[in-house]
């Protein structure tokens, strides 16, 4: 069995995609899939979301990122059953300035990973377009974009398209887009429906049915380092979460 490797990307910061990263993985490790969250992210906030520690010095996604250490001595089993992570640290932020000299750099963190089995491999994301996130989008069969529903959300999009197409034409001809997601909506504010709106009519079918609205349980859950499916199941912005879990794995069934 091959992972399926999804990354979660934007090169815009507080999108959601850490949020996405965790909940959408619990979602579906709940529905009895073996579920792996790779943090690439060097602020380690899916590692914190989800419950685990990230002090200097651990077994972390740097050593497995710059191919120094085997992946299976950073795993980490999360609170949640089916689900574990490579956790970040502080020390992922170098990892840039020490992969460029590197012969073979843009495939480092593919050939690290290629022997995991998972059912889904979700990546954190950073924000940017370095070689953390090339390193990713060579690695990865798939994306998730979180697409924030407010002023100046669409216009990083073309960027972020070209950089995915220039990969296809150089290292990852199979990488394709699984879906948009609407992030942080609120349909009570005008702008919110208009970004949605838009996102729908250019993206069509690949803008995803549900929606994540502004929740502020979602914000509390982090905070207690649960995702918030588990955090509070009855809110609105779990079972948004749930619902989406839903909508990718019929996704994938098709």
């Amino acid at each position: 069995m091959k992972s399926t490797v999804i990354a979660i990307i934007n090169q815009k910061g507080g999108v959601g995609k850490t949020t996405t990263t965790i909940n959408l993985a619990t979602a579906i490790a709940v529905a009895n899939k073996n579920v792996l969250v790779l943090d690439l992210d060097p602020q380690g906030n899916a590692t914190t979301g989800l419950g685990i520690s990230k002090r200097r010095g651990i077994n972390s996604s740097y050593g497995v990122l710059l191919g120094m250490i085997d992946p299976q001595e950073t795993i980490q089993k999360t609170h949640v059953n089916g689900l574990s992570i490579i956790p970040s640290t502080i020390d992922l932020s170098a990892a840039e300035v020490e992969l460029f000299p590197q012969k073979g750099r843009d495939c480092k963190l593919k050939q690290s990973i290629s022997d995991l089995k998972y059912d889904y491999i979700f990546i954190d994301c950073p924000p940017g377009f370095g070689l953390i996130n090339i390193n990713i989008l060579n690695a990865s069969n798939k994306i998730i974009i979180p697409l924030q529903c407010e002023f100046y959300a669409m216009e990083g999009l073309a960027q972020l398209f070209c950089t995915i197409q220039s990969v296809r034409n150089s290292i990852n001809k199979d990488l394709i887009v699984s879906g948009i997601l609407l992030t942080m909506h609120d349909r009570r504010n005008n702008l919110s429906l208009s970004i949605a709106n838009e996102a729908r009519t250019h993206f069509k079918n690949l803008v995803f049915n549900t929606v994540i609205p502004r929740n502020i349980r979602i914000s509390e859950a982090s905070s207690h380092g649960k995702p918030v499916v588990l955090y509070d199941i009855k809110s609105i912005g779990a079972i948004s979460y749930i619902e989406l879990a839903k909508e990718f794995l019929n996704r994938e069934r098709k």
